[in-house]
């Protein structure tokens, strides 16, 4: 829940920074998104540096801090006028405020999933985001020898699907993505299995 209040926090505050790039004033640790329409080669994302400057090839280094977009495209164009026949069409935007990206890099990016049974190391995963079924069981070492790898269980809640290792078909894919709070079962192999 907290995660997605957040997600909804970020995407206000670049709504509001979108609809105020105008007047709002570029800040150390801000990232910007800069687009050139003559020589796509220059169009980049670039992280405003603590001494409020950017890189940028053939402009060179480009104070961006207390400036607005509008400002910073006009300083950009300046700069980057002498290596064109006439003077390109720069776009300044800010991608991540500073302040969004500090308290993003403050959360935790994990999420807990347990893997059980035979398996090299049971227990709690952190895995992040993104994390399918197929990575959580080599996070956790591999099936043992014992393994019943054509019966491998994902359970969500009271919902149980079956994964098999062996052909990764005739149930879900290992591509298959985990939620925090899944739970992966290995049993064990009967004994003509």
């Amino acid at each position: 829940m907290f995660r997605v209040l957040f997600g909804f926090f970020v995407m206000m505050l670049i709504a509001v920074a979108a609809q105020a790039q105008s007047n709002y004033r570029i800040k150390s640790g801000d990232r910007l998104n800069i687009e050139v329409l003559e020589d796509e080669t220059l169009n980049r994302s670039t992280l405003v540096l603590p001494d409020g400057s950017i890189s940028v090839p053939l402009a060179g280094s480009v104070r961006a801090s207390g400036r607005t977009t509008d400002q910073l495209q006009s300083a950009l164009t300046n700069a980057l006028a002498s290596n064109f026949a006439a003077p390109p069409t720069v776009f300044v935007s800010v991608a991540t405020l500073a302040e969004a990206a500090a308290i993003a890099a403050e959360l935790p990016n994990t999420q807990e999933v347990y893997i059980t049974g035979e398996i090299a190391s049971p227990g709690k995963l952190a895995a992040t985001p993104g994390t399918t079924i197929l990575h959580a069981i080599a996070q956790a070492g591999g099936l043992t020898r014992f393994a019943a790898d054509k019966r491998i269980q994902l359970r969500r809640g009271d919902q149980v699907f079956l994964y098999n290792y062996r052909t990764n078909g005739g149930g879900i894919p290992g591509s298959t993505v985990l939620i925090p709070g899944d739970v992966i079962v290995v049993p064990q192999r009967k004994l003509f299995e």
